[in-house]
């Protein structure tokens, strides 16, 4: 069972620098005045402290959702160069968007774009913000180079956020069209439209489809170094066995790995990577991957984020998570979204807890997670 790490792979999350490589076990230690108990101290490397849950918890859709109300439209047109193999997207216009700042009636409004499912940073693309205005006009061109074959397997997502002074996102509306049943030979189709806005639907749309399963195994060790007469932090490992009927984004191709996060430490120096499988919807991983610092009280308090991706030139596209943990929806007395897991999940960390030194098997159905952004 290997514990190598490759560290080629770039990270997938909006908004997260270039990855490195993470060692293969690091450490969960206490600092009196952290909101958490758990704090990250590498096997190579000095102790790093963790900012608070709250704050380095985020989403990586990130931004404000529910404060605005969601009205008002867009004017784009979309159209696929074959000479160029690039699908060019007009951004024209909006008109009669939701005021950010209501005494004012005004946003700062700028236009964001993704070709779904891949929400990786290297898919984003985004207009220019036009500053107090519920009627911008961008007329940009925003451009991806794509082959048209895995174009067609795609959904184009345009959003439209307002930004304010301090670089914070507020949602203002989307539209989403499947590119799988887009006529690209029709002209009307390349003529500037008005879309109406809408809300929020990508997360609860993408939760519904099958995103394969994973088998894996857990074991809790209570006490790595026997004997010793001073009270010792446990570890808990993690044996990611493989995955069964993973879905296929780009065509036939598909390149996986496994990734691993132990929340709330959302540091670089918590996450470890499997090596990438190709050519199979079915990739044999058989990759341990060991964490230590664990007393029985973190358990209650952590969970182990599991994330599968399909790794394709310089982005990753997510196919789907898993979160074991208790699923209290509390850490060290922080209420955080991530702390969701399903009742699958949820009893296979009680097993591990309550079956010291065992491994305990699952296999358990990937789904959307919505992901801890990971801190500097």
């Amino acid at each position: 069972m290997s514990k190598s790490v490759p560290a080629f792979l770039q990270d997938e999350s909006d908004d997260r620098e270039t990855d490195t490589a993470s060692e293969s076990s690091y450490q969960l230690s206490r600092h009196k005045k952290s909101p958490s108990s758990l704090t990250n101290l590498s096997s190579s490397s000095g102790m790093t402290s963790l900012s608070s849950v709250s704050g380095s918890v985020m989403s990586v859709y990130s931004g404000d959702f529910g404060n605005l109300e969601v009205k008002g439209n867009i004017q784009f047109a979309i159209d696929y160069v074959d000479s160029l193999k690039e699908l060019h997207i007009f951004v024209a216009q909006c008109k009669d968007l939701a005021a950010a700042d209501i005494k004012k009636q005004r946003s700062d409004p700028y236009v964001k774009t993704y070709l779904l499912p891949d929400k990786g940073k290297m898919g984003k693309k985004k207009t220019l913000v036009v500053k107090k205005t519920l009627n911008p006009v961008y007329n940009e061109i925003l451009r991806y180079k794509i082959e048209k074959q895995i174009l067609k397997t795609q959904k184009l997502n345009l959003s439209v956020w307002h930004r304010d002074t301090f670089k914070r996102n507020s949602f203002l509306g989307e539209v989403e069209l499947d590119l799988e049943t887009w006529d690209w030979d029709n002209k009307q189709n390349k003529q500037l439209k008005w879309y109406p806005l809408k809300r929020k639907t990508a997360p609860v749309a993408l939760e519904a489809e099958n995103r394969g399963e994973m088998k894996l195994a857990l074991q809790y060790v209570p006490e790595p170094i026997p004997g010793k007469k001073l009270p010792t932090s446990g570890e808990v490992h993690i044996w990611v066995k493989e995955c069964l009927g993973l879905p296929l984004l780009r065509g036939n191709h598909l390149n996986s790995f496994v990734k691993c996060t132990i929340l709330p430490d959302t540091s670089r120096k918590s996450r470890q990577k499997t090596r990438a499988v190709g050519k199979t919807t079915n990739p044999v991983f058989n990759h341990t991957m060991v964490y230590d610092g664990f007393r029985p009280e973190d358990l209650m308090e952590a969970c182990v984020e599991l994330t599968v991706w399909d790794h394709y030139k310089l982005t990753n596209q997510y196919l789907g998570g898993l979160r074991i943990g208790f699923g209290t929806g509390k850490s060290y007395g922080t209420e955080v979204d991530w702390m969701d897991s399903t009742s699958e999940e949820v009893a296979l960390w009680e097993k591990m807890v309550n079956s010291p030194n065992t491994w305990i098997e699952a296999t358990l159905p990937l789904r959307m997670l919505l992901i801890a952004k990971i801190s500097k």
